[in-house]
């Protein structure tokens, strides 16, 4: 029992940094164009991304049962928090260095590493797993893609619509920025919150105090709470990098982006399937900005970010491989 307080404890650490390491997702496009201003677009964030987090399971289901099966598996309290322990690592020093990391990939890494270290590569559901990277892969691209063609959509209905001047265009879309930054916020929650409450299930099952994959009311309430509390904090180094460094982001577009990411991140929640909301907002705004004009895109910091996703699911699976190996086998 000290043990899984432990383990809950780093689940809700996770989720907490989580929270600020991502607020930037749900409020960069708004602060940018000034349609909110940071304070409020943080105060609305922590608010909807609890209403989210609440709501929904299915992919708090997916992260506790796809990867592995806690109930097969030998020393699962020590491979999560061997996992717990590498992800809020990668999450810490990502936002230290002001990178839009992903928290899903982190923890997906993680998990997969502390699994193969303590209970060997039989113990990993690889088709699970794959289809969770699949997701967490083609959810980017789809973003761009969409993203390009929502923004074209969008300012040919402007054009439609008859000569406007562009001040009162720039204010109708920070109108309407309110509203896509609060459904942001929504997804948000309603996707990355479930992670840790994933993973704290997954704990559960392993100690023996719950035999199947339901997620209790107070791990929901207990895993919103954090995801919250941490977004209220605001990780303004990241939110400086989405908001700043990539693009100058208009109204218009930046409402496209918002539209897009919550497309994409309401069906991977329906789906059950872990997204990075960094990669798909992120992605988003490139497509969008693309649309308006390809070279004035930031490409050298995207190409930052780009690697950064890249190495963040195998730095992820090797420290977790490593810190079970040196920490729960040599010391304990």
């Amino acid at each position: 029992m000290t043990f899984l307080i432990v383990i809950v404890f780093l689940a809700l650490l996770f989720d907490f940094i989580n929270g600020f390491h991502d607020t930037a997702n749900a409020i960069a496009t708004s602060v940018s164009t000034k349609a909110l201003k940071p304070r409020v677009a943080i105060f609305m964030a922590a608010i909807l991304n609890f209403i989210g987090a609440m709501l929904f399971d299915g992919v708090a289901k997916n992260v506790g049962g796809s990867i592995a099966n806690p109930l097969h598996i030998e020393h699962g309290m020590e491979i999560v928090a061997a996992a717990l322990i590498s992800a809020i690592f990668w999450n810490l020093l990502t936002w230290y260095l002001g990178i839009p990391s992903s928290s899903s990939h982190t923890l997906i890494g993680s998990l997969a590493g502390a699994v193969i270290a303590g209970a060997g590569n039989g113990a990993i559901h690889w088709a699970g797993f794959q289809k969770i990277v699949l997701g967490l892969i083609l959810s980017p691209v789809l973003a761009f893609v969409l993203g390009f063609i929502m923004l074209t959509l969008i300012r040919w209905v402007v054009v439609l619509l008859g000569n406007r001047s562009p001040g009162k265009v720039n204010r109708t879309f920070r109108l309407m920025q309110i509203a896509s930054a609060g459904l942001q916020s929504f997804s948000h929650g309603a996707n990355d919150a479930q992670k840790a409450m994933g993973i704290i299930v997954f704990a559960l099952v392993a100690g023996g105090f719950q035999d199947g994959m339901h997620v209790p009311l107070w791990v929901k309430i207990a895993a919103a709470t954090a995801m919250g509390l941490g977004t209220s904090i605001g990780g303004w180094k990241i939110i400086e990098t989405v908001s700043r460094k990539i693009i100058k982001i208009e109204p218009m577009n930046g409402f496209a982006s918002d539209l897009t990411s919550i497309a994409i991140l309401q069906g991977g929640t329906a789906m059950g399937l872990p997204l990075s909301t960094t990669h798909v907002i992120t992605s988003a705004i490139i497509g969008t900005g693309s649309a308006v004009r390809f070279k004035s895109i930031n490409w050298g910091v995207v190409g930052k970010m780009i690697l950064t996703w890249v190495i963040t699911i195998p730095i992820s699976f090797g420290v977790a491989y490593l810190i079970y190996n040196l920490i729960f086998k040599l010391i304990l």
